[in-house]
Formats: C-alpha cells, structure tokens, sequence
C-alpha cells in the first residue's frame, strides 16, 4: 500500500492516506494535522462497499478539549448512524465527505468515471466538519471538464479538483496540494 500526502493549506497542516483500491471498493487510513481553527490532530478509516459507496468512516480528533471519536455508519439502504445514533438528514446518501480531506473526494468521482468522462452529477453528502465532527447534509455538485478535471460545487462554493488516473485529488485549489504520488 502507497501513501498519498497533501499540504492542506485551508487548516494550515498536512494529511497522510494510506488507500487500498481494488473491485471496486476503496478502504484507506489517514492521519492529518491542522492549526486552523485550532491545533488538532485527525486519525481515520474509511470502508467502501461495491462502487465506492460507504460504509463506514471512523474518525477520531485530539485538541486542546481532549479526544472524541466519530463512528459513522451506512446501512447499505440509505440510512446512516453517528455513534449509533440515527441521522436522518443524510438518509439517502451514499458518501460521506470528510471536513478538509482530499481523500474523500474520490468515492463520487470513481463511481462516476467523471475524472475520465463527460457528465455531471448531483450528490447529498453525509459531511463531517473537522475538528468537531458533527454530521451535516451537504449537496455538492461533480462536474467532469476535461481529463483528470473536475469541478465541485457545494452552495457558494466552487473549485476546478485536479486528479490522476486513479481518481485522487492531485490539486484541490483553496484546500490541498498533492506531495506525493500513490
């Protein structure tokens, strides 16, 4: 397994993922650390199910409040759980979109081929804000512009997402900057 680092210049830190693709399926660990809003530091697993839709992303952040963790689950029917808790505003999402990680760009993108093909897509997202880790819906925009070119679109908010053939964020302008090659 390769890993992937990324100056995330939108915490003022770095992120490290450790992916595994293969049948269609994504499972990664990753480890970041961010000054901004405050110092902190991301430990995480993501595990995909066929097409790249997830299945569960466990997240625990340590900070100057002390550690909490994050278990959030898909049941494979559009239904999710935070810590076992239900939560139905991101029922019907297939993915979840870690807060400031380029990582988590790529499930959406894969399933779609929109790093390599024409179209664009709509997604509810299960998003999860760093360092707190509450569970947000957030609807977000994919749209293929070319080879290795994306954009996203989530409200206000717009960026043209560089990504290699595999499908991981090379440059997310305003969020992250690859390092290193998987």
């Amino acid at each position: 397994m390769s890993a992937i680092t990324w100056e995330v210049c939108a915490s003022g830190g770095f992120e490290t993922a450790w992916p595994e693709l293969g049948d269609g399926m994504l499972r990664a660990r990753g480890r970041a650390v961010g000054i901004d809003p405050e110092p902190y530091w991301v430990t995480y697993a993501l595990e995909t199910a066929d097409r790249c839709v997830t299945r569960r992303l466990r997240v625990t952040v340590e900070s100057a409040d002390g550690s909490r963790t994050l278990d959030l689950l898909h049941d494979g029917h559009g239904h999710w759980t935070a810590n076992g808790e239900p939560v139905p505003d991101v029922d019907g999402a297939l993915d979840c979109d870690l807060g400031l990680c380029p990582l988590t760009n790529t499930m959406p993108v894969l399933r779609h081929g929109l790093h390599r093909t024409p179209g664009e897509r709509e997604f509810l997202m299960a998003w999860v804000s760093v360092p707190d880790l509450a569970v947000r819906p957030s609807r977000q925009t994919y749209t293929h512009l070319g080879p290795g070119r994306v954009r996203f679109t989530s409200g206000d908010f717009r960026s043209d997402l560089a990504f290699d053939e595999e499908g991981y964020v090379v440059d997310y302008p305003s969020l992250a900057t690859r390092l290193t090659a998987p």
